[in-house]
């Protein structure tokens, strides 16, 4: 995680055990800082329900965090599966995201901390389903959460959002919040209407609401080769979308659906598992790109200057 030694580590702070808390001091007194992304905003979404999106954000939140970013992650679903896969219950927090996009509560009010000091949440619960409806004959009902996240974004390097498989008002909220959009998929063929579906929408918000993402990512998950029609459903992705489609692939792994009703991210349950291993890839695919951008922004800000 550190990319130091254990000599160096156990001279750096002298402890035979080490706590969350403690990576950060180490970073600290180390200087092991990771490269600056900037202020990135991503959103996990798929119109098709069972892609696996909430083990996955949550999975990559916590990884993110491990590796020394501040991030906060946004459960958008009113079933609250990211709040439990942190191990907690969205029915334990009287605010939600309803309180901030409805009741215009500041979103510093609803924000939790998990236990990585540098990873907080936002719960949700079942008083999240409504929010739709709520916001229907609000004016700027699409820019809510943007404008909500104004507040406390500088406090963060990431904000991943776990979105609901559906399309409404708040995860067109999302949408137009997030710079990146993560979409995870089965190899199968019913995942290619899902994505034709999202993808019309996508381009819909950049030609009437002049929002255009920074990065579309495909994410293959949960993939098992032996299967001949997920091989050739991969061949379709890869023809179909090759300049959205990570050459990561997730694969099966049944670590993930027990780190999930454990209420533990993958990296806590088992780091070693191909799971962990693989969200650790796609990780190390996208950073680089991340980095590569924000040093650009950083660029063209000092030539403006």
């Amino acid at each position: 995680m550190l990319g130091v030694t254990p000599k160096e580590l156990s001279g750096a702070l002298k402890k035979d055990a080490y706590t969350p808390d403690d990576v950060w001091e180490l970073r600290t007194t180390l200087q092991k800082f990771p490269a600056p992304i900037g202020h990135r905003r991503q959103l996990f979404l798929n119109f098709k329900g069972g892609t696996g999106k909430t083990s996955l954000s949550t999975s990559y939140a916590w990884r993110l965090a491990e590796l020394g970013y501040a991030v906060l992650l946004i459960d958008l679903d009113s079933q609250g599966h990211s709040t439990k896969c942190l191990g907690y219950e969205g029915e334990d927090y009287e605010k939600t995201l309803q309180d901030v996009l409805v009741r215009k509560a500041p979103l510093s009010q609803v924000i939790q901390k998990s236990t990585l000091p540098n990873l907080d949440f936002i719960p949700s619960n079942l008083s999240m389903s409504t929010v739709d409806l709520a916001l229907m004959p609000m004016a700027g009902r699409e820019f809510k959460l943007r404008n909500a996240l104004k507040e406390v974004e500088s406090r963060y390097d990431v904000v991943v959002f776990d979105a609901p498989p559906s399309f409404g008002l708040l995860n067109l909220n999302a949408l137009m919040a997030a710079s990146d959009l993560f979409v995870p998929v089965l190899a199968d063929f019913l995942s290619f209407h899902g994505l034709k579906l999202l993808f019309e929408t996508v381009q819909s918000l950049e030609e009437d609401l002049n929002h255009v993402l920074d990065h579309v990512f495909i994410v293959v998950n949960s993939f098992n080769a032996t299967f001949k029609l997920a091989k050739e459903a991969l061949e379709a992705l890869q023809t179909h979308y090759p300049e959205y489609l990570l050459p990561t692939i997730i694969r099966q792994c049944t670590k993930f659906a027990q780190a999930a009703s454990e209420g533990r991210p993958v990296f806590v349950a088992d780091p070693s598992s191909k799971g962990a291993t693989d969200i650790q890839a796609m990780i190390d695919n996208v950073l680089p790109r991340m980095v590569a951008a924000a040093a650009a922004r950083g660029a063209e800000a000092t030539r403006a200057g």
